[in-house]
């Protein structure tokens, strides 16, 4: 029987390559994201490994509550003084790393929009862990080095004046180096302006205290021992690690970082090979359906049910292990191309060479394999469940089994069971990977559901989508239309596979839209002032000092920043966001709702106090005159008593809300997330902009003035940036699909072999059959596309409704696109088995049985 099932592959040569390619491009994603991110991952390692090298011991800030902008509270020099004279220490020096600072290129732009661009330190004699690849290090005030990546991404020569700005304004400073780090000329894009400690500090305000403090131990004082000292000095919030354990630290903070890219790209291959599974699935059945009568002599020869299963069974294990190792090789490949496209968007991650892990082999090879394997065992149980006699009759029809006489209330059940996962998932359960999870079952269930249910909605369909194509082509849109119908089941599983991609496309698209309408009304109903200064990247802090410059500028009336932080506080699960904002002069450009506290709880706002969002009373159970217990970076407990609570439909005040003075005090917050800005009446608004663009280009690039309409439609350019990504990862699950309209219209074509050469002999022109075959196929795709569509729409207004305050909008012309590029799709995929089916010649075909 393995001779069998390797001959029955062999024979249908085109139908193994469509199906083990099925198989394989969902692989694809699975093997590329493993060998993407390990890569990284380990480059990463080696680089943070060769940074701490030479240093014993390190001490930093706890950053479990840093701020949004990524500040902690700096290190003293107090601190520093303390740990030199620790029993154990021979070397400790502090240097600075701080992450909000801004590097310009030759054009006076910021050298990134995306990797964050640092302010750092030399580390001292003992520590460096820089290899200068041209030039020298810094030695005086004034001179820079910069990482090598940026220096040849800019064009930047030795000698060259290079334009940085940090806490400080803008100042130039002479290039006199580049450099390396364990042979990375670049960390994911990132640019390292390297300039002396007191420059460095300066540069950040920082001036006498430090982001790390590196330590070197005695000679023959054991670093784990010297920790444990160090930790008697330091005291609460501060870090003191070796350094293997602060470099593996640095690794899992990356690890961390890229696991949510991880998830995301893992989502999409699953959703790729769910698609997978249905043409698996199809390519099976048809061909059980079309091997009857030789299933039916090998039962007749003595083969038992068993041996019949075990068959197809490994046929499909075949396609499944062929298709699962060109989808592994494949994947390097993929490895590479999404290392090029983070590139093109200024993320220039780190990667010595190509890592390929057994675990990547291991999962790439079972997954594929197995859902193959799954995908072909109700087919082959049916091949197992032709009678011999009736099957050896020509034109037998497959007998009709149990699991068919059950599909339909399978199909509702499963429909309704997916339908309350969803609801539980998006309005019951409040953890957000029980969410997720539940949320994802409900829409795979979703999915399968409607798959069943298709079939009795082919006819329908067919008929609807087949009208006028049978009134514009005649008779070849009639036959089209008719051998849709023929074999509703078929139709239906291939259409469900192009379903899947268009529901998630069309569900993106409405989100997206209704993303942008909720940002476009709450900037409408929120806000009063007629500018919002922001990092110029669109997101992150940019220093303070920038808006109390603007404040000075004539014709502006009132400065407001807003700030962002984190907090635990007792009795919540999991980190709170903090927002910190000018009582004073809050209400004057931005436009809340109180809903308890009385008209002045904004105004009122003092130190000690903390104002909360209604969703955080509601979920929480707090009321005005309650007290939080709550926690800052130093692990110091801190009370503050509710005397408000508010809501906001743009989003912008968090769960609580605190005078920015509490934010700087405690968490040593003094970056501004956003700050608004009310103008004089009368002024001309178009010329103070022009002045305050003038001033930051000056000496703060690191910010940019924005009206409402600007600041509009640079969060629709953001949410489009990502609808994008979107797009382009889905597309692997419609290609995939294709797949299976092609696999599906080539098998199909092999089976009406008699009927194409009597539509020959009867006059019907190879033009015509082209034609028919292509009609059939924007048919089967445009029901696909009308299901995904009803889908989409129906996913997206669940989902949104769970969302507080979210807009629901439908981008029809978006969605009309959609539909069309359904019916194009058909059309490409036709192109082969179109030209296959005119290319048959009239007698063979007449002969075929």
């Amino acid at each position: 029987m393995r001779k069998v099932a390797l001959r029955g592959l062999l024979a249908r040569k085109t139908r193994l390559a469509l199906t083990a390619l099925a198989v394989a491009l969902g692989v694809t994603l699975i093997s590329g994201t493993y060998v993407f991110t390990d890569t990284i991952n380990r480059s990463f390692d080696q680089i943070f490994t060769v940074s701490f090298s030479k240093t014993d011991v390190v001490v930093s800030p706890d950053d479990d509550l840093g701020g949004d902008d990524g500040t902690t509270i700096p290190l003293t020099s107090d601190l520093l003084r303390k740990i030199r004279a620790v029993d154990g220490v021979d070397v400790a020096e502090g240097s600075i790393s701080d992450i909000n600072g801004v590097v310009l290129g030759k054009d006076d732009k910021p050298v990134s929009s995306g990797a964050p661009m640092f302010i750092a330190s030399l580390q001292g004699r003992v520590f460096e862990a820089l290899t200068v690849a041209d030039g020298r290090l810094p030695t005086a005030a004034g001179e820079v080095a910069l990482d090598k990546g940026t220096a040849d991404r800019e064009g930047f020569d030795l000698g060259d004046r290079i334009a940085v700005q940090g806490k400080a304004p803008k100042q130039e400073f002479k290039l006199v180096g580049t450099t390396t780090i364990a042979g990375a000329e670049s960390l994911g894009g990132a640019a390292f302006a390297t300039m002396t400690l007191s420059e460095a500090q300066r540069m950040t305000g920082k001036a006498g205290r430090f982001d790390l403090i590196s330590i070197a131990a005695d000679d023959g004082v054991d670093p784990a021992a010297l920790t444990a000292r160090l930790r008697q000095v330091t005291g609460p919030g501060i870090n003191v690690r070796t350094g293997s354990q602060q470099a593996d630290s640095a690794s899992s903070d990356i690890r961390g970082g890229l696991s949510i890219l991880t998830t995301a790209l893992l989502a999409f291959a699953g959703i790729s090979l769910f698609v997978g599974a249905f043409i698996i699935f199809n390519t099976f059945s048809i061909t059980v359906a079309q091997r009857a009568r030789e299933f039916a002599l090998l039962r007749t020869l003595g083969a038992t049910r068993r041996q019949v299963l075990r068959s197809v069974v490994g046929e499909g294990l075949t396609i499944g292990v062929l298709g699962s190792l060109a989808g592994l090789l494949l994947g390097v490949l993929v490895a590479k191309g999404l290392k090029a496209l983070f590139s093109a968007l200024g993320i220039d991650l780190p990667s010595n060479g190509t890592v390929l892990l057994s675990r990547t082999i291991i999962v790439s090879l079972v997954v594929g394999t197995v859902v193959t394997v799954l995908s072909c065992i109700a087919p082959a149980l049916r091949a197992t469940r032709v009678p011999p006699v009736a099957a050896l009759r020509e034109g037998v029809a497959m007998p009709e089994t149990r699991s068919s006489r059950l599909a339909f209330p399978l199909a509702v059940a499963l429909t309704g069971l997916g339908v309350a996962l969803l609801v539980l998932g998006l309005f019951v359960v409040s953890g957000s990977t029980a969410a997720l999870s539940l949320t994802g079952g409900g829409a795979g269930a979703v999915f399968l559901g409607v798959a069943l249910l298709s079939p009795r909605l082919v006819g329908p369909l067919a008929g609807v989508v087949g009208a006028p194509l049978q009134r514009a082509f005649g008779l070849t849109g009639r036959l089209a239309r008719e051998n849709s119908v023929r074999q509703p089941g078929r139709t239906a599983t291939t259409a469900a596979a192009l379903m899947v991609g268009v529901a998630l496309v069309c569900f993106a698209s409405i989100f997206a839209a209704g993303a942008k309408q909720t940002i476009a009304e709450a900037v409408d109903n929120g806000l009063r002032g007629q500018l919002i200064l922001q990092n110029q990247a669109g997101f992150g802090a940019f220093t303070a000092e920038a808006g109390e410059a603007v404040a000075k500028e004539p014709g502006v009336a009132v400065v407001s920043p807003l700030r962002g932080g984190q907090t635990r506080v007792d009795g919540v699960q999991g980190k709170q966001r903090i927002v910190g904002i000018d009582p004073a002069t809050f209400e004057r450009v931005y436009r809340v709702q109180i809903r308890e506290g009385g008209a002045e709880a904004i105004r009122s706002l003092k130190p000690g106090q903390a104002l909360v969002s209604q969703d955080y009373a509601d979920d929480n159970g707090v009321g005005v005159g309650d007290e939080l217990n709550v926690q800052n970076p130093r692990r110091e407990t801190l009370k503050w008593q509710v005397t408000g609570i508010v809501k906001d439909k743009g989003g912008l005040v968090g769960p609580l809300v605190v005078p920015n003075a509490v934010l700087a005090d405690e968490f040593s917050v003094t970056n501004d997330q956003l700050t608004f800005v009310e103008l004089d009446q009368g002024v001309d608004a178009a010329a103070v902009k022009q002045r305050i663009d003038a001033l930051f280009s000056r000496d703060f690039p690191q910010a940019e003035a924005r009206t409402a309409e600007q600041f509009k439609s640079d969060q629709r350019d953001q949410i489009n940036q990502l609808l994008g990504l979107i797009y382009a990862l889905l597309a692997l699950s419609v290609i995939v699909s294709l797949f299976g309209i092609v696999n599906t219209l080539v098998l199909s074509i092999t089976e009406r072999t008699r009927e194409l050469g009597m539509l020959r002999a009867i006059g019907t022109s190879r033009k015509q059959v082209k034609q028919m075959i292509r009609l059939e196929a924007v048919i089967t795709a445009l029901i696909g596309g009308i299901l995904g569509l009803v889908l989409g729409v129906g996913l997206a207004v669940l989902v949104t409704r769970a969302i507080d305050d979210f807009s629901l909008s439908f981008p029809v012309a978006t969605l009309v696109a959609v539909l069309i590029a359904s019916g194009v799709a058909g059309v490409l995929a036709a192109i082969m088995p179109a030209r296959r089916a005119a290319r048959l010649d009239v007698l063979e075909a007449l002969a075929y049985e």
